[in-house]
């Protein structure tokens, strides 16, 4: 079963993609907001931009910041599991919150902040739902002090293995799980108009020259940030890391010539592995 190159998880290209087609983005919106698509009347993407020193500085973790309806919307996905989604999460809110009061602005103005994460891996150990949505409520009676804080949690592993071809949030959300060309496939097969745009943008998107230069870029960066680390590592006579550092590396080298942007010179040059070695990934 081959697997897909890219993902709707790839970072890169899950940015790209909505940033070109803003309509599809407005409608995964309303599913994972479960709010009707014509209720939407205010719609802004407030970042559109990907810097070549964004990929540089977070390793290419890019998310996408929304105005919906007034209210402050970010949409990010995330992959590994680092241990301290929860704190991450609340951190990027409180500080989407805060820098959003203007100078000498009241705080009763401060917009509705709601951050959507949609992420690769189990999160709440003892729960078998899909979707989890926290606020601030008072704990014993379950009071709701404001409004203006909304976090959410999709986790992708937590899929019904039968997706229901009626719930367009299943269908979405199975996209972004998708791995392998025939689970994609699948999905497009059921006929659903909205979906079948989504995956029609996805394969224009990422045979696009605009992708392939920005995913060599992030590559090249990644390549560069684990030659230094594996260099370190050498210096201060650490196995494991130097070994370690080296997989990586190589799997950037594969992927480099995959590509097909770059001589198999500039890989060498770039990563430090052997031309011989690159000639036989």
């Amino acid at each position: 079963m081959p697997k897909l190159k890219h993902t709707f998880k790839t970072d890169i290209l899950f940015k790209m993609l909505f940033v070109k087609h803003p309509e599809l983005l407005k409608r995964l919106t309303a599913h994972l907001l479960k709010i009707s698509y014509e209720s939407i009347t205010q719609f802004e993407i407030r970042n559109p931009e990907m810097p070549p020193e964004d990929m540089d500085s977070k390793f290419c973790r890019l998310d996408i910041l929304m105005m919906v309806n007034g209210q402050q919307t970010i949409l990010e996905v995330q992959v590994e599991d680092e241990g301290d989604y929860p704190e991450r999460t609340l951190f990027y809110w409180a500080s989407a919150y805060t820098n959003s009061l203007p100078v000498a602005g009241k705080y009763i103005n401060l917009p509705r902040t709601i951050i959507i994460n949609i992420i690769n891996f189990p999160l709440f150990k003892n729960c078998t739902e899909f979707h989890s949505e926290f606020q601030l409520l008072e704990k014993t009676r379950k009071i709701l002090l404001t409004d203006k804080q909304e976090l959410h949690f999709f986790e992708l592993q937590k899929l019904p293995e039968n997706i229901d071809k009626n719930d367009l949030l299943q269908l979405w959300l199975a996209l972004f799980k998708a791995n392998t060309d025939e689970e994609l496939k699948m999905i497009d097969d059921m006929g659903v108009s909205e979906i079948s745009e989504a995956v029609t943008a996805y394969h224009s998107v990422t045979l696009s020259p605009e992708f392939r230069e920005m995913e060599r870029i992030r590559l090249s960066n990644e390549a560069s940030a684990l030659y230094n680390a594996e260099q370190r590592g050498r210096e201060e006579g650490r196995e494991e890391g130097r070994e370690e550092g080296r997989e990586k590396i190589i799997a950037i080298a594969r992927k480099l010539k995959n590509a097909g942007t770059m001589s198999i010179a500039e890989i060498s040059e770039l990563t430090g592995v052997s031309i011989e070695e690159v000639e036989q990934l």
